[in-house]
């Protein structure tokens, strides 16, 4: 029964690394409902500053921000790149970072630079393999995001587009849908788009005393605008990273339920067999006898 033996210590492993997986789906599922929590309420806040950013923008149209401006002649772009920290989470981060090598590679063909900033181990790591130029880098987010350990990373991008060392700046992550869908989208973040910035339909014109002046506060509210639509892609993708990370660990669940079954099927078959060629020898030796 050596090759019963064999398939016992299969089982044995197969049925621990289910529980492993086990957990890890009622983990993620845990910490699921938060991220999604935390990021449906990001949504109103980003939309707000939206709202007011787009009046202000109108009511003063003898000032644009740079943000609004579009840069040209600086051969170079920005690609902000939102990733995990951790695997075992399916495809999700397999389909962002080919959504960033496609634009690295569209780029190049056009002779234009790219100025990587990567939010999240996994990206990282990527970006070093194909030789991308990573100018900052932000790593080891935790479960619920930060931004202040964002503004640093990102400045280094938004700074350089102000200077018009960049032509646009884009953001690349995974976007929430459903628990059972999450889709890889690429943006554009700078120049901030006409169709962003539109002020919401039958919404009256507001009228605005400014202190100090109209310019300071235009300017710190786009720049509030900015970091909140990355603040609002990080939340997007850590929701999506637990609803991937859930589905994946229930699948590896199941698949190790049915890989339990069939080993215990060949186990039954090989035990069996063993006692037939017993009993058919006994059998042989007393008719023997």
């Amino acid at each position: 029964m050596a090759a019963g033996k064999e398939i016992r210590g299969k089982i044995k492993s197969v049925e621990n690394t289910k529980k492993i997986t086990k957990a890890m789906e009622m983990v993620a599922a845990s910490k699921m409902r938060k991220a999604q929590d935390r990021m449906r309420s990001a949504r109103p806040y980003s939309e707000k500053v939206r709202n007011i950013a787009a009046n202000l923008s109108q009511a003063n149209p003898e000032y644009t921000h740079p943000f609004l401006v579009k840069q040209e002649g600086a051969k170079a772009i920005g690609l902000i790149v939102v990733t995990t920290d951790k695997g075992l989470c399916g495809g999700m981060n397999t389909n962002v970072l080919r959504l960033a090598t496609n634009k690295i590679r569209e780029a190049e063909g056009q002779g234009v630079q790219v100025q990587a900033v990567a939010i999240g181990n996994k990206g990282l790591g990527f970006l070093n393999r194909v030789g991308a130029k990573v100018v900052s880098q932000a790593t080891q987010l935790g479960d619920t995001p930060h931004l202040e350990k964002l503004i640093g990373p990102v400045k280094v991008l938004l700074d350089a587009y102000q200077e018009g060392k960049l032509d646009a700046v884009y953001v690349c992550y995974t976007k929430f849908i459903t628990t059972m869908k999450q889709e890889a989208i690429m943006d554009q973040l700078l120049p901030l788009s006409s169709d962003r910035m539109k002020a919401d339909k039958g919404s009256h014109a507001w009228d605005y005393i400014y202190e100090p002046e109209a310019a300071v506060v235009i300017d710190e509210l786009l720049v509030r605008y900015v970091e909140a639509l990355i603040y609002q892609a990080l939340a997007e993708n850590m929701a999506s990273e637990q609803s991937a990370r859930m589905v994946a660990m229930k699948s590896a669940s199941d698949n190790a339920g049915n890989v339990i079954k069939e080993l215990k099927l060949v186990y039954n078959k090989t035990r069996q067999a063993a006692i037939t060629t017993e009993l058919s020898e006994i059998v042989a030796g007393a008719a023997a006898v």
